[in-house]
C-alpha cells in the first residue's frame, strides 16, 4: 500500500510503501471491540464502595418486641429496609480488568491500523517538530490541514516543543510509538504517523 508523505505545512515529500500485514488486512470489528472493552475495563479505578449492614455505626439491638405491635417483625436497625441502614448488594472495591491474550491484543492493533487505512484516515508525515512551543501557530497549521480530531504518533520520543504546543488543543492526542493503542486510534478521525513511527511499527510486527 503506497501513501504520500507530507509535512506539517502540507508540502509533498515523496511517498512510502506501507506493509500490507499491518495496514492491508480486512478489519475485524469483533477484535477491535474486544480490545477497546479490555482497555476501558483496565483503566477503571474500581474504588466505588458502599457500607453494608456490618459497617453501619448503629445499634444492633432489636428495635421492639417480636409480638404484639401489629406491625412487621424487625430486628436490627442497621438492615437495608431502614433509612440510614446498610446497603444490600452494593458495589465494593475491586478490579474491573480482565485477561486478553497478548497475540489477540497485537492482532487487534493491526486490524485497527488496517481499518483506519481502509477509511483513508492515515496520514504520514516526514516528522513532527516545531521551532517554538506555541499553541497558536500549531493550531493554525492544523486548521489549514483540516484536522479536527487526530492522533499523532511520533517515534521513540515526541519533540518537547510539539508536545507542549499540542497539549492545549482539543481532540488532538500526541503519543510516542510505544503508546499507540486501539482505543485512541478508533476514537480519533485521523491517524498521523511520522516516518519514524512507521519504521518502528513495521519493526515491531516483523
Amino acid at each position: 500500500m503506497k501513501i504520500n508523505i507530507t509535512s506539517l505545512d502540507g508540502a509533498d515529500n515523496g511517498s512510502i510503501e506501507l506493509n500490507d500485514d499491518l495496514f492491508g488486512l480486512e478489519p475485524r470489528e469483533d477484535l477491535i471491540a474486544r480490545m477497546i472493552r479490555y482497555q476501558l475495563a483496565k483503566r477503571r479505578a474500581g474504588t466505588h464502595a458502599v457500607k453494608n449492614r456490618a459497617e453501619i455505626a448503629r445499634t444492633g439491638k432489636k428495635i421492639y418486641r417480636q409480638k404484639g405491635t401489629g406491625g412487621a417483625r424487625h430486628g436490627s436497625a442497621r438492615v437495608p429496609q431502614f433509612r440510614g441502614g446498610g446497603r444490600a448488594f452494593g458495589p465494593q472495591v475491586r478490579s474491573h480488568a480482565h485477561d486478553l491474550p497478548k497475540k489477540v491484543r497485537a492482532l487487534a492493533l493491526r486490524h485497527a491500523l488496517s481499518a483506519k487505512a481502509r477509511d483513508g484516515g492515515i496520514i504520514v508525515w516526514d516528522g513532527a517538530s516545531i521551532d517554538a512551543p506555541k499553541t497558536k501557530g500549531l493550531l493554525s497549521s492544523f486548521e489549514k490541514l483540516g484536522f479536527r480530531s487526530a492522533l499523532i504518533i511520533d517515534g521513540a520520543q515526541v519533540q518537547e516543543n510539539f508536545a507542549l504546543a499540542a497539549s492545549n488543543i482539543p481532540n488532538i492526542d500526541v503519543l510516542p510509538v510505544q503508546g499507540i493503542n486501539v482505543y485512541d486510534i478508533i476514537r480519533r478521525e485521523k491517524l498521523v504517523l511520522t516516518r519514524a513511527a512507521v519504521d518502528a511499527l513495521e519493526a515491531r510486527f516483523k
